[in-house]
């Protein structure tokens, strides 16, 4: 046994005096900065390899003989080196990558670290430095700017692939940092816990993303990357203050006090003795609310519902988040550390106006949702990439929501989230073969609340989700990129129901010229319906809302076929990218209103009509997608960017005529079908969608001064539930016992659509502390409009922004 381990430690010894080594410094071309975490490859044998530390320092032995070494860093241009090497020798060998900016526009998305042009689907992209200029608040407001994503009163929508919910069970995937951000029982973004202060960019893919993104994504993802600080330390502060103006209508002037708008957010990033980062954050938000309280009337059931004062419709919020990010000194590659947020905050619903005129901007009584909200969650991580260009990462989360509510809406849930995530790109020779992306998730949902009970009769409900899933990227002829991806969802709720099913998607990009690239692809969706959906049961002063256990769940494919054309006119650079889509949903899920099963205890003044989550039949939505993005400098100081998109869709049911339900007449029922249901028999579109929206931001710069412009166009809305204009009949001819609800007299003087206009106004100033005082006026002309039925949108507002940056 010892001769055999003296053999094995001769060879050892022999091959170590065999090799040589090449070390050096990989650098940012750009900013002369170290790159930590680059990767070292030996492309004859990618299993030799090795991963810059720190310092951007790097050391791999080699055989001796002639190869080739790839370097390679996310968001950077690889680079090749050839080395001839003798036994015992050591080669120092510099070197800078250049970053992927071959044009002005050209910006990295996606797992895999793509240009935008490259992918084989439709996305939009959003970068921080628009959040800041706009004074985004909340997350929601600066999304609501991209083409073909709508947010109808907090509820995502792309391209027409949901309708009005409330927010609940959002068909639109929510990501922060690769990890969703949906409530545990509704499945609903919660927009202010986002970190809009520390955002490092958004993308939103359109179309069916379940491979990668989870069922959620049945329409589309929108994933929201939060920075990790640079080489040298930053702090941001960002103060402002402004005010709501009177809207139109000396009537619908509602507050005795000063409609104020008060806030303040910090960011404060640095790099600690090399290895460790430290982010952290918050904000404060006191809103005086644009919508005031109800007021009683001399109706019977207006002396059931409570009244709201003025400081009561108020808006506060406080929230403080943190990363830390640990780099190991003893084990090159690895990296861990935790993530936190945590957020307090009094906020309201209203679900339904007083009165389609001097009462547009107050609540209807008993339509009013009362919050207080405690919410936090814990991320930690690890992640190792080793020396031969493999990537392991594991990412947990544990997510508590505390709403403590009137009228008996009061909930909590946890959320446990964890994903483990294989990614390396594999190569042979000379070529790279491919790209692979493969992991495991789970996520364990635990809600309790008495308006979850059901006709179960239990506070608690319990949904479990495991999935797996793989995506491959594949480059032919360095012209062609193709893709292809697979994912598993099983899913069990309350131990009773389970479901499974398998989602595939692939697409291919073709580049036609140096900025000329042609796409199609294809991908599947599929959505398990939420616990509200399925067991909310409760009363909204004069409305109900009707549990529907039954619920199956919905599934979409989605195709696309895309061109995307970059060009340079001199100092101008721009991208113009058209989208022709289709997309087909089974068992889609809607939330209709109507005269529903009462509750067995039914007594005098409990709702007799209310909503309902229902599986409607199969539908369809085709349209396409036209953006311009751009930038161009006139000289060395004037500087132009826009953002310039449109979006035409034609939502459609293709069983207008299936009955999907009826009502609780014991004697006649009634049979519901999309047709009988719908205000608008004429066509068979689908309900609260708007057909045409078109979305630009334009800023000019001149040195430190900036202006800014943005508008948003949305059509009429072109079809809702037939029950609306019914119960407002109803409410009528009650002869006192309802305050009338008043909307299709509005909903038909507002047919030409709705045209909203943005300014905003900059100065910056300094070097090492940067000032910027900006003025920012939203709603500029004060339009009166309304994108969901029973809900008007915000009056002009003003905000005088101060931020400080060093």
């Amino acid at each position: 046994m010892s001769k055999v381990l003296s053999f094995i430690l001769l060879i050892i010894s022999f091959s170590a005096l065999s090799q040589g080594t090449v070390q050096g410094k990989i650098t940012d071309s750009g900013t002369g900065e170290p790159i930590i975490g680059a990767y070292v490859l030996l492309i004859s044998d990618p299993s030799i390899g090795a991963v810059s530390d720190l310092d951007g320092n790097y050391s791999i032995e080699l055989p001796e003989g002639i190869h080739e070494l790839l370097y390679k860093f996310t968001g950077m241009t690889n680079d090749t080196l050839s080395v001839s090497i003798t036994k015992g020798e050591v080669i120092v060998k510099d070197i800078s990558l250049l970053p992927k900016t071959l044009a002005k526009v050209d910006i990295i998305v996606g797992k895999f670290d793509r240009k935008v042009e490259e992918l084989t689907y439709s996305m939009e992209v959003i970068k921080p430095s628009i959040i800041e200029n706009k004074n985004t608040r909340s997350i929601e407001s600066i999304l609501d700017q991209t083409p073909g994503l709508n947010i109808m009163d907090g509820e995502p929508q792309i391209r027409g692939g949901s309708g009005f919910t409330f927010g609940v069970g959002s068909k639109v995937a929510v990501i922060v940092d690769d990890m969703p951000m949906l409530s545990g029982d509704a499945g609903r973004p919660e927009w202010g816990f986002v970190p809009v202060e520390n955002i490092e960019q958004i993308e939103i893919t359109k179309g069916a993303s379940s491979v990668l993104s989870g069922s959620s994504a049945l329409s589309g993802a929108i994933h929201i990357r939060t920075a990790y600080p640079k080489i040298k330390p930053l702090t941001k502060i960002n103060m402002y203050s402004g005010f709501y103006s009177q809207p139109q209508g000396d009537s619908t002037t509602w507050w005795e006090s000063y409609p104020f708008i008060h806030g303040a957010n910090f960011l404060h990033s640095r790099i600690i003795k090399k290895n460790l980062d430290l982010v952290i954050g918050g904000n404060l938000n006191w809103d005086h609310g644009y919508l005031g309280g109800p007021i009683r009337g001399p109706f019977v059931y207006d002396t059931l519902s409570p009244e709201y004062s003025e400081k009561e419709m108020q808006h506060k919020r406080v929230r403080l988040n943190f990363n830390l990010r640990h780099r190991s000194k003893k084990y090159k590659g690895l990296e861990y550390g935790i993530n936190g947020n945590g957020m307090l905050q009094n906020t309201n619903m209203v679900l339904a106006w007083s009165d389609d005129s001097s009462g547009i901007y107050r609540a209807y009584l008993g339509a009013v949702l009362q919050q207080e909200q405690a919410i936090f969650n814990l991320d930690p991580f690890i992640t190792f990439y080793s020396k031969i260009g493999v990537k392991h990462s594991l990412k947990t989360r544990v997510l508590y929501t505390d709403n403590k509510m009137n009228l008996n809406q009061s909930n909590q849930s946890w959320v446990y989230f964890a994903d483990y995530q294989f990614k390396k790109e594999f190569t042979f020779l000379k070529d790279k073969s491919f790209d692979f992306i493969g992991g495991l998730s789970t996520q364990f949902n635990d809600v309790t609340a008495e308006l979850y009970k059901g006709e179960a009769g239990d506070e608690t409900n319990q949904m479990l989700n495991l999935s797996g899933y793989a995506e491959i990227q594949k480059n032919f002829f360095k012209i062609i990129n193709f893709s292809a991806g697979a994912r598993a969802e099983y899913y069990k709720l309350n131990d009773t129901i389970t479901n499974w099913n398998p989602i595939f998607r692939t697409g291919v990009n073709l580049k036609l010229a140096q900025a000329s690239f042609l796409r199609a692809s294809y991908g599947q969706g599929y959505r398990f319906p939420t616990i509200t959906e399925r067991y909310i049961r409760t009363a909204v002063g004069s409305f109900g809302v009707y549990d529907n256990p039954d619920l199956v769940p919905e599934e979409s494919w989605n195709a696309e076929v895309g061109v995307n054309q970059g060009f340079k006119i001199k100092n101008y650079f721009a991208q113009l990218d058209v989208a022709a889509f289709i997309q087909k949903y089974e068992n889609t899920i809607e939330y209709l209103f109507g005269f529903w099963d009462p509750d067995p205890d039914f007594a005098a003044g409990e709702p007799l009509a209310g909503f309902k989550f229902l599986n409607t039949g199969r539908s369809q939505v085709t349209g396409f997608d036209v953006t311009l993005n751009g930038q161009g400098k006139i000289g060395k100081n004037f500087t132009i960017t826009h953002q310039l998109g449109y979006n035409y869709i034609n939502p459609i049911s293709l069983e207008p005529d299936l009955v999907f339900a009826e009502d609780y007449n014991p004697f006649n029922p009634n049979e519901y079908s999309f047709n009988n249901t719908s205000y608008d028999t004429t066509t068979n579109v689908l309900k609260y969608r708007f057909k045409h929206t078109a979305k630009a931001d334009i800023e000019m710069t001149y040195k430190g001064l900036s202006a800014g412009y943005t508008f948003k166009y949305f059509s009429k809305l072109e079809n809702l539930d037939k029950a609306i204009s019914d119960f407002e009949h109803f409410t009528i001819i009650t002869g006192g016992s309802l305050a009338p609800i008043l909307y299709t007299d509005f909903f038909e003087e507002h047919q030409k659509g709705s045209l909203v206009m943005d300014l905003r106004v900059s100065y910056e100033f300094g070097k090492a502390f940067k000032h910027k005082f900006a003025i920012i006026i939203k709603n500029l002309t004060n339009e009166l409009y309304s994108l969901r039925p029973l809900k008007i949108e915000a009056m002009r507002s003003s905000v005088l922004q101060y931020s400080l940056k060093f």
